[in-house]
């Protein structure tokens, strides 16, 4: 029987987004049961209020003294399960601290840096799986369902500011978060530029610019800014992670590469228009919107490994340099034309139905 559980995922933005099925679905499976969550300093920002979880916060960037903070925090306690999430050689030490019977890892081919040193029981092993998918997973082998994908970010009405603020109540809504904490997953200000100068001409949209304080991120969002011809907001910098997943809840759509925003949209039910080339959309892909990626990751995979996607190592990357700028604006522009027909069709249904 199990009564107490701790899951260890400290990172990223976007896979800790995905483990929100999993606690809700332990919790609707086995309603009595502890939760402990084992979470990164960043990511605890963003779900560290998830109802019913207990909250550890590991700082990766502090060392040693992280680990000595963990080992404190575990000190008298015995979980009946450990969902190990990460392999990281710096996470699997952390898992080391953490006392369970039962602790889960992932199969052989998904593991490294020793993870199957710190596991007794694994995942089973699947060639071709979405990372939601896979996590959702971990609950099998405690003979449980695996999780579906139902996701919950606690907001508090403060957390809407900014989006009471920027967003429109007579327009598309597009929110543009070009950047990714890899370079080479990212494209080019200058066509973001003319994307969101065709949202605003040819469909009249509020586009709305949104990044991280760092240098880097503002400086991108400034390119954007100077290299349009039509009217933005830039907000860069200016928003806490729960003011994003409120900006991010009310908009019509984001616009991203693969980074943790555009799971965060997914997970607060918005559609995103994501573009891969350097990853696989199907592997990493903001997980509800898989119909509006463009999907240039075979192209550039061919061209840069000389593999098809069937060939190459499931999960393998295509970060090289002029990946992204396989993903032309057209590309772009298309799917975005194409997303706005389904809405108008949608609404025009809604409103024939009643």
């Amino acid at each position: 029987m199990l009564n107490s559980i701790c899951i260890m995922r400290l990172s990223a933005l976007g896979d800790v987004t995905h483990v929100i099925p999993v606690v809700k679905s332990l919790q609707a499976q086995v309603p009595d049961i502890e939760i402990t969550w084992v979470v990164g300093k960043l990511e605890a920002r963003l779900i560290g209020d998830l109802p019913g979880v207990e909250f550890i916060v590991f700082d990766k960037k502090s060392g040693l003294e992280g680990y000595k903070a963990l080992r404190r925090a575990m000190r008298g306690r015995h979980f009946d399960a450990l969902l190990h999430m990460q392999v990281s050689f710096r996470a699997n030490l952390a898992a080391a601290l953490i006392p369970a019977t039962i602790k889960i890892g992932y199969d052989k081919a998904r593991s490294k840096d020793l993870h199957s040193l710190f596991i007794n029981r694994r995942i089973a092993a699947n060639a071709e799986q979405h990372v939601r998918d896979c996590l959702a997973s971990f609950l099998e082998p405690l003979g449980l369902k695996s999780a579906p994908p139902d996701w919950h970010i606690p907001l508090k009405d403060a957390d809407y500011s900014l989006a009471r603020e920027y967003l429109a109540h007579d327009r598309i809504n597009l929110v543009i978060s070009p950047c990714a904490s890899h370079v080479l997953r990212n494209w080019s200000s200058q066509r973001y530029a003319a994307l969101a100068d065709y949202a605003v001409a040819a469909h009249g949209a509020n586009v709305i610019l949104v990044g991280s304080p760092a240098d880097f991120e503002k400086d991108v969002c400034r390119d954007i800014e100077e290299s349009m011809k039509e009217r933005v907001m830039n907000i860069c910098g200016q928003d806490t992670l729960k003011q994003l997943a409120a900006l991010l809840e009310r908009a019509d759509l984001l616009v991203s590469p693969d980074t943790g925003p555009a799971h965060i949209a997914n997970a607060m039910g918005t559609d995103v228009l994501g573009l891969y080339a350097a990853s696989n959309p199907d592997r990493s892909g903001p997980y509800s919107s898989l119909t509006w990626c463009v999907n240039r990751y075979p192209d550039a995979l061919r061209t840069f490994t000389g593999k098809t996607v069937a060939q190459a190592r499931w999960g393998a990357k295509a970060e090289f340099e002029g990946a992204m700028d396989m993903i032309s604006v057209d590309d772009a522009t298309d799917m975005l034309d194409r997303w706005v027909a389904q809405r108008i069709n949608q609404q025009k249904n809604e409103i024939s139905m009643g």
